[in-house]
């Protein structure tokens, strides 16, 4: 399967004191917010292809195969 085109779920929650959080289970330290649901959507993608992006195991993939 492509990487780019793998499906993620997100759980979105109510902010006691305002706003809301984005969360994706399916990555570690994949969480954000936003002051409306649309916001946290937003960020969370953003959030989601920074994490995907700069993830350790990719890290070490690269490193493994001689790349920098």
């Amino acid at each position: 399967m492509d990487r780019s085109m793998r499906e993620f779920s997100v759980i979105t929650l109510e902010d006691e004191g305002g706003g809301y959080v984005a969360i994706v289970r399916e990555l570690p330290r994949c969480h954000t917010q936003g002051d409306s649901l649309d916001e946290a959507i937003r960020n969370v993608r953003k959030q989601q292809s920074y994490t995907l992006k700069h993830s350790p195991r990719r890290k070490r993939r690269r490193l493994s195969e001689g790349e920098c």
